[in-house]
């Protein structure tokens, strides 16, 4: 007998799935969501279903998806109720728990739903912005607000803003708490510039412009938690066996959790669900927490990444469990890294933090497939890992020899061998394998035009529209992954 599907009915039918709480599918929304992403739905919704339990929050939370790829028939069909596993080790016991989590309301789609979008803007009790669109989404384009909608995630929320403005008299109660997550230094700043940058092309009123800067807070933010995507069918089978009834919404991920904001005690005011959770963190300054994951979970799995895929490794735990790459990945995060990171940080400290996230990483419930660590390859390792690599060499001429590995390994799994109906694709072993990369074009034209794989990395290194820095003026560091490419060639071919 086939299992039934995660859905309201089934709720009424087993009301102990949501511990008896059936009136949360009934709570005001008080969030907008841009992103329908894994990461939201692990951390930040989590985070605001945990707090609707236990009656702190009780708000609901309207998502946009923004791509054009995929549609929102799973949301719909199970009404946006979804199933979350949490596994792993938490203060040395085994946490294996599921959730059901009902905190989302609506998922609409901008490109069918821009006016019901728009429309959230007018209810005075949705006062708080979330959002995650990668470390591309956060750029300044020439775009249209008035569009339906908006090509940009900044566009679109520049209209919503404005619509909000116009709706509600662009009174101070009005304002909105905007707390972005991609993995961008200073991403709130960041985003209120390009709004405000947005506000002016468009001509808009300065009593608008003295509204976003006066009445909304625009905060800096950091996620961290391993939601990996979907498990195998073999876990996903298990896992609905367990639960009882199956979920095209499921999702996994490790127990570790932390979403540190920057704000005062206006922004905590707002953002009550804060209470329900020690992982929330509201502070003035969240820069030790932003600097320490960024530069060694995410940098570790930015260079570690394309090196153990390239060795026919698939996921972080399998790179954890063979003793080559695992000893790549502990030296690169604890000797190579970690003395760089850009910002003043005890020692200690550094080696508390990366000890716990190689823990992390041998976690045995996760599969975190490293080719959706390759996600926009490029800004990830621009973004992660070039400050640590130029503030390693203000403190030192020595070559990061680790670092050249990894970054040889980059510019290997960025070789297209085809391209089809504009995507871009990579061979290993015989095998394609997808390069989802904004620079993806680039990399085929060099690949294509250099005489060498040695030319191709001069090229690259020397790019500093790529890097903001002319990396081949780093004494050795050249040389260093030149020496590496020939081994990384071999790999995967």
């Amino acid at each position: 007998m086939p299992l039934p599907l995660l859905s309201p009915d089934l709720l009424n039918q087993r009301p102990e799935l949501l511990n008896n709480h059936l009136e949360l599918l009934q709570l005001p929304e008080k969030i907008i969501q841009f992103g329908t992403g894994v990461l939201l739905r692990g951390l930040p919704d989590y985070f605001v279903n945990k707090a609707n339990q236990q009656g702190i929050f009780n708000g609901r939370i309207v998502v946009v998806k923004s791509t054009a790829s995929g549609g929102t028939d799973a949301f719909e069909e199970q009404r946006n109720i979804y199933s979350h596993s949490i596994q792993g080790i938490e203060n040395g016991a085994q946490i294996d728990e599921m959730v059901i989590n009902s905190a989302i309301s609506r998922t609409l789609s901008a490109n069918n739903r821009w006016a019901d979008i728009l429309h959230c803007a007018h209810n005075p009790d949705l006062k708080i912005v979330i959002s995650n669109t990668t470390e591309v989404g956060i750029q300044l384009t020439d775009d249209d607000i008035f569009a339906s909608p908006p090509a940009s995630f900044p566009g679109k929320l520049t209209a919503y803003l404005y619509e909000r403005f116009k709706a509600l008299g662009g009174s101070a109660e009005s304002g909105m708490v905007i707390v972005p997550t991609e993995l961008i230094v200073g991403n709130g700043p960041k985003l209120r510039s390009i709004v405000l940058e947005q506000a002016k092309r468009h001509n808009l009123e300065e009593s608008f412009t003295q509204w976003l800067e006066n009445s909304n807070h625009f905060c800096s933010s950091l996620v961290d938690r391993i939601v990996p995507g979907k498990p195998d069918a073999d876990a996903v089978n298990d896992l609905f066996g367990k639960q009882g009834f199956t979920d095209n919404l499921l999702i996994v991920s490790e127990v570790y959790r932390l979403w540190a904001i920057e704000g005062d005690s206006q922004v905590r005011a707002v953002l009550t669900f804060a209470e329900a959770d020690s992982g929330v963190v509201i502070e003035p300054n969240i820069d030790l927490y932003r600097e320490l994951k960024l530069r060694l979970l995410n940098g570790t799995h930015t260079l570690a990444a394309g090196l153990c895929f390239l060795n026919g490794l698939n996921t972080v735990r399998e790179s954890m469990e063979n003793t080559e790459t695992a000893a790549f990945i502990t030296n690169i995060m604890l000797n190579e890294l970690a003395p760089a990171i850009p910002y003043p940080v005890d020692p200690i400290k550094t080696a508390e933090f990366g000890n716990q996230v190689l823990d992390r990483f041998k976690n045995p419930f996760i599969r975190h497939q490293l080719i959706d660590i390759t996600v926009q390859y490029t800004a990830k390792m621009k973004m992660r890992n070039i400050p640590t690599l130029l503030n390693h060499y203000q403190k030192t001429d020595q070559v990061p020899f680790l670092f050249a590995k990894g970054f040889a390994a980059y510019l290997r799994f960025m070789k297209p061998v085809f391209h089809k109906d504009g995507a871009y694709y990579g061979e290993r072993n015989g095998e394609p394998y997808s390069i989802r990369c904004d620079s993806a074009a680039y990399f085929d034209e060099k690949w294509k035009n250099a005489a060498s794989p040695l030319e191709l990395a001069d090229q690259v290194l020397s790019d500093a529209d790529l890097w903001g820095a002319d990396l081949t003026l780093l004494p050795g560091f050249a040389d260093a992954v030149k020496e590496n490419m020939a081994q990384v060639i071999a790999s995967g071919s």
